[in-house]
């Protein structure tokens, strides 16, 4: 071996050394910039949306906001009505009520969701009187009543004075059967929820709906609302204590409340493939120390 072979041979070896090393480095480098990525990823998802009345100071004395009176609902086409009618004769009074089902047709109408339920809502029927296309609704030995545009209170005196008619001392009771309110996206149970009164605001239709997920826009909430056959479309902002003065605070019969997802959802939904694809590439990064070491 002469000199020039004896000199490459200690060269090649510290080539080698560095070359696996730079390997190593790199492959480590990838590794730890995966780690990280996964890290970071989870801390984008901040919580400081996930508190109502952001605006409001825990530390603040006590304040009063003046919220918007409650406008009492009136009776539109195709609300249902549980209407019950006493007497003092017990067998007319079972005549009168055995009816309180879909205009007397002995049938019920679905809907998703009890406000009452603990748990998930359940599939429920709903009875009552349906207000036809008229605004009429038709009740034993009364006969016609047209009821819509009047709220319940309305009705109930007008239906007295009808069956004043054919009782003594009628008792009249009128409510809404269908006060449906759906909740729709980042909530835990979506779904349509029928209220057991008539003086429902979005918290408590929230409340029904097992609350906001950590991934809705409470800023952003979207309220659909039936306005003379077209779709009102309302934000509304729950982060802000204003929310109790809105003229929308207040709910009515078939409001739609929207959750907005933020953008923090949509990452999330991806979470598994970028989890895999860290995966991936840290095997990849680990394929390359060894085959450097074995090389």
């Amino acid at each position: 071996m002469n000199a020039g072979q004896s000199m490459s041979a200690p060269s090649s070896n510290f080539l080698f050394i560095q070359s696996k090393m730079q390997s190593r480095k790199i492959a480590f480098s990838v590794t730890g910039f995966c780690i990280l990525s996964m890290f970071l990823f989870q801390s984008c998802i901040t919580y400081k949306n996930a508190a109502y009345f952001q605006d409001f100071s825990d530390t603040a004395k006590p304040q009063i906001a003046k919220t918007i009176p409650f406008a009492t609902p009136v009776i539109q086409v195709d609300d249902i009505l549980t209407i019950t009618i006493q007497t003092i004769d017990n067998d007319i009074s079972g005549l009168l009520n055995s009816s309180n089902s879909i205009n007397g047709s002995n049938t019920s109408l679905p809907v998703s969701g009890s406000a009452t339920a603990a748990g998930t809502p359940t599939q429920q029927l709903v009875n009552g009187y349906l207000v036809d296309k008229d605004g009429i609704v038709e009740l034993p030995f009364i006969g016609k009543v047209k009821l819509a545009g009047l709220t319940t209170s309305e009705a109930k005196e007008k239906i007295r004075k009808e069956a004043e008619k054919q009782f003594n001392n009628p008792l009249i009771n009128v409510r809404f059967a269908n006060f449906k309110i759906t909740v729709l996206g980042e909530v835990n149970r979506p779904a349509s929820y029928i209220s057991p009164n008539e003086k429902v605001n979005v918290f408590d239709a929230l409340g029904m709906a097992g609350d906001v997920t950590i991934f809705g826009k409470k800023e952003n909430i979207l309220l659909l609302r039936d306005t003379l056959g077209d779709k009102k479309m309302i934000r509304l902002n729950l982060n802000s204590k204003e929310i109790v003065t809105s003229p929308y605070f207040y709910l009515q019969p078939n409001d739609i409340v929207y959750v907005e997802p933020n953008k923090y959802k949509i990452a999330s939904v991806d979470a598994v493939r970028n989890r895999n694809i860290t995966i991936a590439v840290s095997a990849m990064s680990l394929l390359i120390v060894i085959l450097s070491r074995f090389r």
